[in-house]
């Protein structure tokens, strides 16, 4: 038995169970009350816009649930793994598991493959569901929640110079020449980099060279002088491909489109840090689910009777929340050249395995 990883199907059945259903119970109240705090944050914003009611309340909603089932996933895994091993704990099951001949790896076994498998379904939603609801809710942003942009594909806030100007846009559809932009800023600097005049269109389309702002107004910051124009052409420098890799947002591509986004930022010579350091968590963020049931194992463990039962508990919290900061932070630095992308996404994982393997074994083995 001691070589079996699965030594009992009646076993490993029981607490896969018990182990999906708290997952799932720990993810719908994370997300509930979660998007009931978001909604009541942002839906003054949704509201104060004409038109905007309950149809648009219930859009935002159906776009912010699968942001916040991608983000606490692994943290409903963690808590679902302390409440399964502590109710196990204190109903002695862990003892006539080990009692049977049952070594701590093999408890764990039946966690560590579900929550595998949850990661995996994690990494499939994040890729077909998650990515398309994060464009989308960003593009509505970008209009200030006004009409719902159709096109899945719309870029938010971009921003980009040309010489002494300083191109913005709240939005941008299309590619290549058929690019069209919305709510557009164009700055003229100084040489001292201060801003001599500012320019606003509603709308801003290619002019080959340059890109025409249409319907625009112009302030002389010098005098302070708000004047009309029918059009202005301006930003003759930036080229089609400039403004098509102006914005890539990894969170709102999938796996493979932004390996192509990567490939074609390399082709310009531009820094690709963080979008690697974002490609390689797209893997490493889902299979931290993966992680949770190894870090919380100390919860297992020991005598329920011995009084340390709640001390283990908070332990093996600690170290899961541990991660998850650790994570952010080497994410963080990986993202600005400060670790290299691989080991900013994958580090803190290997580490944390290290980590709760060494706990457990030093601990039960």
């Amino acid at each position: 038995m001691q070589f079996d990883f699965f030594p009992s199907r009646t076993v490993t059945l029981y607490l896969a169970r018990l182990f999906v259903v708290r997952i799932f119970a720990m993810l719908v109240m994370l997300v509930l009350v979660l998007m009931m705090l978001d909604l009541l944050s942002n839906s003054g914003k949704i509201l104060a816009v004409p038109g905007n009611g309950q149809s648009e309340l219930l859009t935002y909603v159906s776009l912010r649930i699968p942001q916040l089932i991608q983000s606490f996933l692994p943290y409903s895994a963690l808590l679902a793994t302390l409440i399964t091993l502590v109710a196990l704990n204190q109903n002695s099951e862990v003892i006539a598991m080990k009692a049977a001949g049952m070594s701590a790896h093999q408890v764990l076994a039946p966690l560590l493959l579900t929550a595998g498998i949850v990661g995996l379904i994690n990494f499939g939603f994040n890729e077909r569901v998650v990515t398309r609801a994060t464009a989308t809710l960003k593009a509505w942003e970008g209009v200030d929640y006004g009409a719902v942009p159709k096109n899945s594909e719309v870029k938010a806030n971009i921003y980009l110079t040309d010489g002494a100007g300083v191109l913005a846009a709240s939005t941008l559809t299309g590619s290549g020449a058929g690019i069209e932009m919305t709510n557009v800023t164009w700055y003229q600097r100084n040489p001292d980099g201060t801003i001599s005049e500012q320019f606003n269109a509603k709308r801003a389309v290619y002019a080959n060279p340059g890109w025409k702002l249409e319907e625009a107004t112009r302030f002389r910051v010098q005098n302070a002088i708000t004047d009309k124009l029918d059009s202005l052409v301006v930003g003759q420098g930036l080229t089609p491909e400039q403004i098509d890799l102006a914005k890539v947002d990894p969170d709102s591509q999938p796996f493979w489109a932004l390996s192509e986004s990567i490939s074609a930022y390399e082709k310009a010579g531009r820094r690709t840090d963080e979008l690697r350091a974002k490609w390689w968590h797209k893997i490493s963020g889902p299979l931290s689910t993966f992680l949770m049931p190894l870090l919380g194992a100390v919860a297992a463990f020991g005598l329920a009777r011995s009084g340390h039962l709640f001390i283990r508990a908070v332990l093996g919290m600690a170290m899961g929340f541990a991660y998850f900061v650790v994570d952010s932070a080497a994410l963080a630095m990986g993202s600005f050249g400060g670790y290299p992308p691989f080991l900013a996404a994958w580090a803190p994982f290997l580490l944390f395995i290290l980590i709760g393997e060494t706990v457990l074994i030093r601990t039960e083995e």
